[in-house]
């Protein structure tokens, strides 16, 4: 990802789903202007869900997902699928592209089954218009359009407001189905904020980013670079030190900082520095606050206190990456959470899109900050855990409770707060 980048995390996702052959791969093309998509007449040209960050107007930065067949057939066809399923725990927007003029199959009926029991805002694309006849016109939202009849089982209650006719090959309502996307992402939007609705104008927030043989070299991590971001948009001041520095930098101030913000990994160091009257957090906590999960995080890490020896503890992070000597996922929270429960659990390490759907061999989920993952993915995370009864936290908070400290870092969230 370049510098400059929208991070995936925070661009709207937007799933083309629907039959081999129904045309998803040229559609994409066409909505997107570019060929991103391998497009051919073989069924099943499209293998694996295909990913692709862009700039779509009217809406902004997105994530365009391009998802093989799902009617496709054989051992490896039901891997496919399997896959392409797997893309709806991250769609924001679902696109089911069928052939226009033909019943709708099956799998197409319990697709958009799915997109309503997940919650996942949908459009009808009927492609391939341009080879279809005697289409009956009619007029649609005050513009004349021509529409095809669809069986009430596709349409959002019933009614054919997400039903859109379109041709790849022409461009015919190409503009049109981009306007529906827009729209339909619009409708989601709301004023969550990393860290700007705890802070004021003018304010001072000390952030504490520790610089180890783990941190990158030249540059913040995407926490630190995006919690700075949104302190910026709030019109306050933000003060980067690292955890050696802090006690000089508050005493060199000459005004007590509204919030000090640290990486999780040096809590305890921070915590005794920092005055008990000055707001703690970390950029984790942040992050699962932003993402909807704080409050199950915080039950979650209770689980600690019981672990045993042989217990399977998930460790999933959200990224894959390069692993240092000093891993916080592999080495130092493992260490972390034996020494506190002076047992010897079996930790079991999960990394990007390799998220199990069984929980159920786990005594608890421990999950990184989520910075790379969107919200609808991090909640269906979060849901699937809460529904098998597996207790769910993340490193940030699974350290705080570790170290005594998690009642302190999380009462400023206590009163209204997820």
């Amino acid at each position: 990802m370049a510098m400059n980048d929208t991070p995936a995390a925070n661009r709207v996702h937007i799933g083309f789903f629907g039959r081999r052959n129904a045309g998803k791969s040229s559609l994409v093309n066409a909505v997107t202007g570019q060929d991103l998509a391998l497009v051919s007449d073989v069924k099943g040209t499209t293998t694996d869900p295909v990913y692709k960050t862009m700039e779509l107007l009217p809406l902004g930065p997105v994530m365009i997902i391009d998802t093989p067949g799902i009617d496709d057939e054989g051992e490896l066809g039901e891997l496919r699928v399997s896959r392409a399923r797997r893309v709806l725990n991250k769609t924001d927007i679902a696109v089911l592209v069928v052939e226009a003029g033909i019943p709708p199959c099956a799998a197409e009926e319990e697709l958009v089954a799915i997109f309503r029991a997940k919650n996942v805002p949908y459009i009808i694309a009927q492609n391939k218009y341009d080879l279809v006849s005697n289409i009956n016109t009619q007029r649609h939202r005050g513009t004349e359009e021509d529409e095809l009849s669809v069986p009430p089982c596709l349409r959002v209650s019933n009614s054919e407001e997400n039903v859109l006719t379109v041709s790849a090959k022409t461009g015919h309502n190409i503009n049109l189905l981009k306007e529906k996307i827009a729209a339909l992402a619009r409708t989601g939007e709301d004023d969550k904020r990393l860290v700007a609705d705890l802070i004021a104008p003018s304010d001072f927030v000390v952030l504490v980013v520790p610089i180890d043989k783990a941190a990158p070299k030249g540059r913040l991590i995407l926490p630190q670079q995006q919690t700075i971001r949104d302190i910026l948009e709030a019109g306050a001041i933000s003060v980067v030190v690292r955890e050696s520095e802090l006690r000089d930098a508050l005493a060199g101030l000459g005004i007590k900082p509204s919030l000090v913000i640290t990486d999780s990994q040096v809590f305890a160091q921070v915590s005794a520095d920092t005055p008990p009257e000055i707001p703690l957090t970390s950029f984790s906590i942040l992050f699962a606050r932003y993402k909807g999960f704080l409050d199950t995080a915080v039950r979650g890490a209770a689980a600690l206190n019981d672990l045993q020896d042989g217990d399977k503890v998930l460790v999933c992070e959200g990224c894959t990456h390069h692993r240092q000597c000093e891993d916080i996922g592999t080495v130092k929270l493992p260490r972390m959470i034996r020494n506190f429960c002076g047992k010897e659990p079996e930790f079991v390490f999960r990394s990007g899109g390799d998220y199990p759907d069984d929980l159920s061999p786990y005594k608890i989920v421990v999950h990184c900050g989520a910075c790379m993952l969107n919200e609808r993915e991090m909640q269906y995370r979060r849901l699937n855990a809460e529904d098998q009864n597996i207790p769910f936290t993340n490193y940030g908070i699974a350290i705080a409770h570790i170290q005594g400290i998690l009642e302190r870092i999380t009462a400023m969230f206590r009163k209204g707060e997820q």
